[in-house]
Parts: structure tokens; C-alpha cells; sequence
């Protein structure tokens, strides 16, 4: 049986409290939204809040699709996320999936599996599985023999 972790009220934003999905509920099928949504139950299917923020608390179990201005995860989440602004994980937070956002923060400790696309803020809102003209370019192939070379990474 999965530990239980430490309830964290769901967060302010602008004197509003975000709506809240308790740790007994789950959600299946696409859910959207005009307000901040902090998550601790279940959700699986896909996560529409363009203009609003989105956490996954630390019960948080979310199996989805995300577009949203601001992801902040401290459970788990399974998809790829498109945020407008940024994706956090925090140390209890574990993210699978692929990213694109203005700017990314990975605590010590957080999980991450998955690739990262850092655009410009504003790029990131566009429609996900969208294909923008620069994405579809071909790649030279001088540039494609060495993205296929393997890279060792040295820790400092």
C-alpha cells in the first residue's frame, strides 16, 4: 500500500483559492477549466487550463495530457505537458512524459523521465501534437550523423 503523503492546502493565487480535486476522487475523460486547479485524487485523460495553473499534490495521481499556464508537481504524473510559462517538480514529485515550456525547475530529489523543450513564452501555448514549420525542417546530415553519436555526460 503506497505511504501517504503530508497534505498541502492547496495554493493561493491572486486572493483565490484554487478548485480542489480531494484524495478519494477520480476522474476520467477530459476535464478543462476557467480557474487554478490543485489535484490530490486521481485524473486520467486529459488536463485543459491555458490560462490557469495546475498542481498535483503530494497524494496527486495524474495520468494525462496537460496544457496549462503553470504545472507544479509533488505526486505523480504520467504525459506529456505543454505549460506556458513553466513545469516545476518538486522533490516528492515524480513527472514521466515529455515537456515543452518557457522555463523548467527539477528539485533534488524529483524524478524525471522524459525530453525537454524550452521555448519562448507564449510558443508553448500552442495546440498539443501541433507541428510549427521550424519543427518540421529537415536536419542536414553532417547534424544527423552526430545527434545519433552517444554523449557521455561528466559530473562536476
Amino acid at each position: 500500500m503506497p505511504q501517504e503523503r503530508k497534505f498541502e492546502p492547496p495554493p493561493e493565487t491572486h486572493g483565490k483559492t484554487a478548485a480542489h480535486i480531494g484524495k478519494s476522487v477520480l476522474i476520467r475523460g477530459e476535464l478543462s477549466g476557467s480557474e487554478d486547479l490543485y489535484i490530490d485524487g486521481q485524473v486520467e485523460g486529459t488536463i485543459e487550463l491555458r490560462e490557469h495553473n495546475l498542481t498535483v499534490g503530494p497524494n496527486g495521481r495524474v495520468q494525462a495530457n496537460i496544457n496549462a499556464k503553470e504545472v507544479i508537481v509533488q505526486g505523480s504524473l504520467k504525459g506529456n505537458v505543454r505549460a506556458v510559462d513553466r513545469v516545476e517538480i518538486r522533490k516528492s514529485g515524480t513527472l514521466v512524459g515529455d515537456l515543452v515550456a518557457a522555463r523548467v525547475v527539477i528539485e533534488d530529489g524529483a524524478y524525471f523521465k522524459g525530453s525537454i523543450d524550452i521555448q519562448k513564452a507564449g510558443e508553448a501555448a500552442a495546440k498539443p501534437g501541433e507541428v510549427r514549420k521550424a519543427d518540421a525542417a529537415p536536419v542536414p546530415e553532417a547534424a544527423s550523423k552526430l545527434a545519433a553519436a552517444p554523449v557521455e555526460a561528466k559530473r562536476m
